[in-house]
């Protein structure tokens, strides 16, 4: 299998042991997951799908940030208790992937369950030189990582404005560089805190996925991403403050996914324009849906149109039209191949619908996809 890197800036040859290590930033369930993050996690089901298919085995680890600014502040507004809102939310998250058919994660971590690792690899990093502490915020020290930019390849400029953009706060006066960012944080009154030496507090957003996928998975993954927005400041933080502590490279294969837009805008939380599995479920039935989302290289940003999913009807119904011929296995190579070649839904579909045109028997060509027939 041959996949895209966004730090090579190309696509490269998987290299891999018998056991694949994955990472996926998951949600922040502070409210409902859209059908954006639904397109990350379903590139990554047909990532092992395939993998497994070749006799490997693959652990998917998929956290949950149930402690952030966005969660506190919204269970603030609300008036619930943070954890009580992220019970609700990831009742809702799980029901869409099961209804999306993805597979079971090999383990879905949360950051407050993950207290002592985090300040453990807090310390580290105080050790190896690159952490300092303020009235209490404790900042990686982004200028003694050279390699700081090597996810992203942003300029300066850009990653200040996407660090502000993210609430990295570039214009902290506590800051020894604007792009410094926060491993650990005063708590207000009203949110929860946990003792350090640092005193009490609260974990920085990109500290906690460092110390999961460590924790979870080792030095090394060999695939790690999420949305295309989250390579910078996200996994750009994570991947200098894991080399700090471990002295390896983090990831092998960087696997950003594009954005999924509505009425010419990014679906975003804050704008309300989202689309919910929930909901498109009332309408057709999953597989139908999964194709829908399969249509798209996951790669580029694309929006989302209501005939996407009436083509999905058809196209399930069309291939459920060939279950009594002959099945193809010449048609589960080509499939294979298309996915080999950087995860090329598009091509795969294209491929099994030339076939049920045809009237060969495309069960197990849709089954490599995650599609019953």
């Amino acid at each position: 299998m041959q996949l895209y890197d966004t730090a090579r800036g190309d696509i490269f040859p998987m290299e891999t042991g018998p056991i694949v290590t994955l990472y996926s930033c998951g949600i922040t369930p502070y409210d409902a997951a859209h059908l954006g993050h639904a397109f990350v996690y379903l590139t990554f089901d047909v990532l092992q799908r395939r993998l497994r298919d070749e006799g490997l085995e693959t652990r998917c680890v998929r956290n949950v940030t149930d402690v952030d600014d966005d969660i506190l502040r919204k269970a603030r507004e609300v008036g619930v208790h943070y954890l009580d809102l992220a019970a609700r939310e990831m009742a809702k998250f799980d029901r869409d992937m099961a209804i999306l058919n993805l597979l079971p994660v090999y383990s879905e971590p949360r950051a407050t369950g993950a207290i002592p690792e985090i300040l453990s690899v807090i310390q580290q990093t105080f050790d190896k030189g690159l952490a300092y502490e303020v009235d209490g915020y404790v900042y990686f020290e982004v200028d003694k990582f050279p390699r700081f930019g090597q996810v992203s390849h942003e300029s300066r400029v850009d990653m200040v404005t996407l660090a502000g953009i993210h609430g990295g706060r570039p214009d902290d006066p506590r800051k020894r560089n604007p792009l410094d960012f926060v491993l650990w944080q005063p708590s207000l009154p009203d949110e929860p805190a946990w003792d350090s030496l640092w005193g009490p507090g609260r974990p920085g957003w990109h500290i906690e996925c460092s110390a999961l996928a460590l924790r979870d998975l080792g030095e090394t993954l060999d695939v790690h991403g999420g949305g295309r927005d989250l390579a910078f400041p996200h996994h750009e933080c994570e991947a200098a403050q894991s080399e700090t502590v471990t002295g390896a490279p983090f990831v092998k294969h960087w696997l950003h996914v594009g954005l999924v837009g509505l009425d010419g805008t990014k679906m975003s939380k804050s704008l309300g324009n989202l689309v919910f599995v929930s909901e498109l479920a009332k309408e057709a039935e999953p597989a139908a849906i999964r194709l829908a989302l399969l249509a798209h290289h996951y790669r580029h940003d694309w929006e989302w149109h209501a005939d996407d999913l009436s083509r999905g009807v058809s196209r399930l119904n069309t291939w459920r039209s060939t279950q009594t011929g002959l099945l193809g296995d010449e048609l589960l190579d080509a499939v294979r191949a298309h996915l080999d070649n950087d995860l090329d839904t598009p091509s795969a579909l294209r491929a099994i619908d030339e076939a049920a045109q045809s009237g060969v028997n495309v069960t197990s060509a849709a089954s490599l996809l995650g599609i019953t027939l």
